[in-house]
């Protein structure tokens, strides 16, 4: 028998399949078209479900020696679908409106105050939740509203469609900022604060919990096995912490995307005032008993891009033309040393900051521009670790995923600038393979997470730091660190 994992997220989805001992069977991706704008405030959901739909197809067909028999679904948190009572779905995926969304956080904040909203939902203010949305569905469309029987987020509404119920795990339920992560419940004084009620929300559970067996219907339109069990999946984030073995305390993974996460897996809960100061958001992770710190620089490789498209667009379109990456390009032309350039990214939160690039002169090139960059994303992950490890969470092992962790430059400069080995696994598309995992689990293959993960998840290659790059960067933390204290910006 085999196991699929699904990943669902804002621009397409991915199907990996895997036998229980560990072989690729089938790795899909689609699309959605059209994409997602990162403005759109929706999404039609018949655009999910036709990916969706293709995804697992060519997955079952490819399956059909070694037929599927569990099914768990990794998603992006903050999307919403409203359900009626008959299953149908009353309206598109409901995404983020950026100026009601300000606003609405703005009440919270008056409200509540950010510690009080941190310490019940472990969640840093960004510009867009869940929670913000269904406020503006009942303010705004209160039809809608009343005729909603549930409102579901993306795992939720694929389940659904496959013929499972809602359950919502508790990773996933931490994305919309009205979960209190110590109850594991929905918080009923956040929902107040927007007239909102949690009977309308989904019933929660813990991640790897059976929630139901494939319809007849979508078993016949998808070719898949009439008997597939559907498991209960979780947050993208999590999944992608278990995908790649990151199931104990310890333990760290490092997404490198258009956005870098350092996401380390511990079991206690901190001192809550002190994640706020560093800027890290809490969750559950899909592992019992485990939580997840994540300390985002939403300007990773979309940085990167943003150099890429402004200041080198037509080296980028003969680099198309050639079939290369322009990142790869770009990366290429990094020096082997350290960048003279000391850089910050730009940082979101309730007072943003933008970046800066210290130390441009005549003699810069554009190598040591890119590799400046990469270093400064590099830096803020540093500085996530360093104040994390002051708070007890010790980190002994980092793994990396993401695009950007086949890009073996970059990987690099984030071992040199960490001074510690960053270990890359097999397969890329860890969000997938952490649900196969948690399918696993649910239909008894595995005993527990620690067994699929033994089974499932192979290290292929370990960075290295080189340690006197390390010292050149620890000194260049310290400078940063003072000038934050000191109240100066570059």
């Amino acid at each position: 028998m085999s196991l699929l994992g699904l990943d669902v997220g804002l621009s397409g989805c991915r199907a990996v399949a895997v036998s229980t001992g560990g072989d690729l069977l089938a790795d899909v991706g689609r699309g959605y078209q059209p994409p997602a704008k990162p403005d759109a405030c929706e999404l039609d959901v018949r655009v999910i479900w036709a990916a969706v739909s293709s995804a697992l197809t060519e997955a079952a067909r490819r399956t059909a020696s070694d037929p599927l028999a569990g099914l768990a679904i990794s998603s992006v948190g903050g999307a919403i679908v409203p359900l009626g009572r008959d299953g149908s779905v009353l309206s598109s995926c409901v995404l983020a409106n950026p100026a009601r969304d300000r606003e609405a956080i703005s009440r919270l904040l008056t409200a509540f105050g950010p510690e009080t909203l941190y310490d019940i939902t472990g969640q840093l203010l960004g510009r867009s939740h869940a929670v913000t949305r269904l406020g503006a569905i009942r303010q705004e469309r209160p039809e809608l509203y009343r005729a909603t029987w549930r409102f579901v987020l993306l795992g939720g509404l694929v389940a659904h469609l496959l013929g499972a119920n809602t359950l919502c795990d508790y990773s996933l339920a931490g994305s919309t900022l009205c979960f209190d992560m110590h109850q594991r419940a929905w918080s009923r004084e956040i929902l107040a604060a927007h007239g909102l009620s949690p009977v309308k929300l989904p019933l929660l559970g813990e991640a790897g919990t059976p929630v139901g067996v494939i319809s007849s219907r979508a078993a016949r339109e998808l070719e898949l096995p009439p008997r597939l069990t559907i498991v209960l999946g979780g947050h993208d984030l999590a999944c992608h912490a278990l995908g790649m073995g990151a199931a104990r305390h310890g333990m760290a993974t490092l997404l490198l995307g258009p956005a870098v996460h350092m996401m380390p897996v511990f079991h206690a809960v901190p001192l809550s005032a002190m994640m706020l100061r560093d800027r890290v958001s809490l969750e559950h992770h899909v592992a019992p008993t485990l939580l997840i710190a994540d300390g985002a620089v939403r300007a990773g490789g979309s940085w990167v891009r943003w150099f890429s498209s402004e200041i080198t667009p037509l080296e980028q379109r003969a680099a198309a033309r050639r079939g290369l990456s322009p990142f790869r390009v770009l990366m290429d032309e990094m020096p082997e040393a350290p960048s003279p350039l000391l850089a910050s990214p730009p940082l979101e939160g309730l007072a943003p900051q933008p970046g800066s690039i210290r130390g441009l002169s005549l003699g810069t090139t554009r190598g040591q521009l890119v590799k400046g960059m990469l270093e400064g994303v590099a830096l803020e992950n540093a500085r996530v670790v360093q104040r994390l490890e002051a708070n007890g969470i010790s980190i002994d092992t980092i793994r990396l995923t993401g695009g950007g962790s086949r890009m073996d430059r970059w990987a690099l400069v984030c071992a040199d600038v960490l001074g510690k080995p960053l270990e890359r696994t097999r397969l890329q598309q860890s969000a997938a393979l952490g649900a196969a995992i948690l399918a696993g689990v649910g239909i008894g293959a595995y005993d527990d997470l620690g067994e699929g993960v033994d089974a499932l998840v192979q290290v292929e290659h370990t960075f290295e730091p080189d340690m006197a790059r390390h010292r050149v960067y620890a000194q260049r933390l310290e400078a940063l660190d003072a000038s934050s204290n000191s109240g100066t910006t570059g």
